[in-house]
């Protein structure tokens, strides 16, 4: 009996050209079946299509890490222009006033008007480049936009979350202790 190639030719179905062709890839299939490969491997064009894909997603992340660092640098170079336009630039005086920097007191010799500002909250101390910096309480918004580390806290509210209860709070309130005590 012929086979289903030979009838199918008889038949002029297919012609010898397309013949030859099936049989070729059926032969590959055959082939790559014994050597263990099955179909689902990656040919090298899906390979190729993703190797594109995971250095375009490097490429990505590497251009987001490029820009943050560009903001940040942007943000610095802004928050040293507030400082330089509206620091406060003659201020030093024989008055002491004393605040906190993380766990060290520190303290900064200012005039009888800059030392009212600071108890009463009008004027801030930043910490900028190793150095403090005075500025009027106008620009705290903007320098706490640009980096809310530098922006030294105030006495009262570095205070507000001591431990206390309401309770405690009320009674120590009736023994005021004043913040321009001189010593």
């Amino acid at each position: 009996m012929a086979s289903l190639l030979d009838q199918m030719k008889k038949a002029g179905l297919v012609n010898e050209h397309k013949a030859k062709q099936a049989k070729k890839e059926k032969y590959q299939q055959t082939k790559k079946q014994q050597q263990g490969m099955s179909s689902s491997e990656k040919t090298p064009a899906e390979l190729a299509a993703e190797a594109a894909a995971q250095k375009a997603d490097k490429d990505r992340q590497l251009n987001l890490a490029r820009q943050q660092q560009q903001a940040a640098k942007a943000k610095q170079a802004e928050l040293k222009q507030i400082l330089s336009v509206h620091g406060l630039s003659h201020y030093s005086g024989e008055q002491r006033f004393n605040f906190v920097d993380g766990t060290q007191v520190k303290t900064l010799a200012v005039n009888t008007k800059t030392h009212a500002g600071l108890v009463a909250g009008a004027i801030r101390i930043v910490r900028w480049e190793g150095r403090y910096v005075l500025v009027a309480a106008e620009q705290v918004d903007k320098i706490n936009q640009r980096d809310d580390q530098v922006l030294i806290p105030l006495a009262n509210e570095a205070t507000a979350d001591d431990g206390l209860s309401d309770e405690d709070r009320e009674y120590y309130a009736k023994f005021a202790i004043p913040d321009d005590l001189v010593w």
